[in-house]
């Protein structure tokens, strides 16, 4: 019996090591890099590579966006039209597509970013920069100018949606905040607002003229067409100048995962994090909102399918971004080469693929409770 015993007791392994050896095994996923002794960088190697493998996914889609439409060219004569500026396909080319293209990637990256953002500081994959009313700010007061007639001109209707949005999301931060942000009344008292707010769109488009409802009707399910580098250019600027801030996010945003005590137990100031986090969210939101309309589902599903893809404890916001600005991209050449000679919204087709997705994880969450 002794001897058995002592056979059978190296086999066991005690429960304090089985963490041990987890943690072990995560630290070979990860490397330091430390190019100054007062600066150190964690990089986690499978986000490495779906951030390249990703980059080269967008880059074939947008050829093949660039390729493709209803005059088919190749990709030695997009390539040709893009370095010379001139030649038969220079308004195709140079015009119409590639503003187009370019756009929809700032777009989905712009949107990926927010919804990470938004999603870390709630905790919860069922937020988005839709739920807290960044857009159906954006779009009330884009139909209160048109109603009021304070804007005619249609190039200040972006400032005009993006104001809107900044104004929803910061009502919806103060009507949430007691003695602290709370993230279940956060999300709740966004929806509320968002309800009243689309509310007032659909009380809008029944006594308006038709026109003018047709007008508002199309912004609001979220296009490209049309759109170019006057709407390109504006989003562009601030997507660099939030490069500093997007640094700071993704190094604030790591104790957030942890519980609230626990992440203020480590100096974290709690608070003062999350309202960083959710207002720099909510600019990108709301530019890209201004760009292209409220373009449902992709910062929805972006961050969810990046973390994924990275098997990262949190949202790795550069793939969020990567994966946003291709999951736009293609489904808007999806939209444009669906049913020709007829362009869809992309907006109507990302809510037509995120409908399903939101039922599913609905269903998940709920299984796991």
């Amino acid at each position: 019996m002794r001897g058995a015993r002592r056979a059978a007791a190296p086999t066991e392994v005690p429960r304090q090591v089985v963490p041990r050896l987890r943690e072990r095994r995560g630290c070979s996923r990860t490397v330091v890099l430390r190019p100054h002794p007062r600066l150190s960088l964690l990089i986690h190697r499978r986000s490495v590579l779906v951030a390249l493998v990703l980059l080269s996914l967008l880059f074939v889609v947008m050829a093949a966006s660039a390729s493709l439409g209803q005059t088919y060219l190749s990709p030695t004569e997009v390539w040709r039209t893009l370095r010379t500026g001139s030649g038969p396909y220079d308004l195709v080319v140079n015009e119409l597509r590639v503003p187009r293209i370019v756009l929809g990637a700032l777009v989905g990256a712009a949107f990926g970013l927010s919804g990470a953002l938004v999603q870390t500081v709630t905790r919860n994959p069922l937020a988005s920069p839709d739920v807290i009313g960044v857009g159906h700010g954006a779009a009330a007061a884009t139909v209160l100018a048109l109603a009021t007639g304070v804007v005619s001109s249609p190039g200040v209707m972006p400032v005009v949606s993006v104001g809107g949005g900044l104004a929803a999301a910061a009502l919806v931060y103060v009507l949430a905040w007691r003695r602290g942000m709370q993230t279940g009344r956060f999300v709740l008292v966004g929806v509320g607002i968002g309800v009243a707010l689309s509310a007032l769109v659909q009380l809008y488009l029944t006594d308006s003229e038709l026109e003018a409802a047709e007008q508002v009707k199309l912004w609001l399910t979220g296009s490209l067409n049309g759109r170019g580098w006057q709407q390109a250019g504006p989003l562009g600027v601030v997507l660099l100048v939030c490069l500093p801030a997007l640094a700071w996010a993704s190094r604030a945003a790591r104790p957030l995962g942890l519980d609230g005590d626990t992440a203020a137990a480590l100096g974290v100031r709690v608070d003062r994090v999350r309202l960083g986090l959710t207002v720099l969210g909510v600019v990108l939101a709301a530019t890209a909102t201004g760009a292209a309309g409220p373009i449902g589902f992709v910062a929805l599903t972006s961050p969810q399918l990046a973390r994924r893809l990275t098997r990262t404890p949190q949202l790795p916001l550069l793939c969020s971004a990567l994966t946003g600005a291709v999951v736009l991209v293609a489904a808007d050449l999806t939209a444009r080469t669906l049913l020709p000679p007829l362009e869809i919204p992309v907006g109507a087709l990302t809510s037509l693929v995120g409908g399903p997705y939101l039922l599913w994880l609905l269903g998940r969450r709920t299984a796991v409770r």
